[in-house]
């Protein structure tokens, strides 16, 4: 199941992010796939503050993962980028994909490919304009699936 919409502007892609977090209970798994500069921290800025997160949200580029602690989940948000193989960070995220009350973001996923959960939302964003962007969801399974109805609705 595949769902696309386009953001004119960075306050758009947030909107559309903190629209998703309403639905997420814990458990879920986000990759998000673009170039660099392609609005993955923009969109997890939105979903940060769709769960009531008030704090700054910066790029996890240089500390590979930042966790956002809120009142009935965690964000943990890894970005991959920088590894040439996954070792003790791995194992963290690994260790995440499991935990029901961790919504679990990755930046640059591919190093992690064969680890990752099939039932996943991968968000695929191509930069069309100065702060234009398309974003494709594809879902992988049940879980996934059900976001991306809510999203659409």
């Amino acid at each position: 199941m595949t769902y696309e919409i386009s953001t004119t502007n960075s306050e758009a892609t947030q909107a559309l992010a903190t629209k998703l977090a309403k639905h997420l209970k814990g458990g879920e798994v986000i990759e998000l796939a673009s170039d660099l500069g392609g609005g993955k921290t923009t969109f997890v800025q939105g979903l940060a503050r769709g769960l009531g997160y008030h704090g700054a949200v910066t790029s996890p580029t240089f500390a590979l993962s930042q966790i956002y602690k809120l009142p009935s989940l965690e964000i943990h948000h890894y970005d991959l980028y920088r590894l040439g193989e996954t070792g003790v960070v791995g194992d963290e995220l690994t260790e995440d994909l499991h935990d029901p009350e961790v919504v679990t973001v990755i930046e640059w996923g591919g190093i992690m490919e064969a680890h990752l959960p099939k039932d996943r939302l991968i968000v695929s964003f191509e930069v069309t304009g100065e702060g234009d962007r398309r974003l494709i969801f594809t879902a992988g399974g049940a879980v996934s699936e059900r976001l991306l109805r809510e999203l659409k609705s």
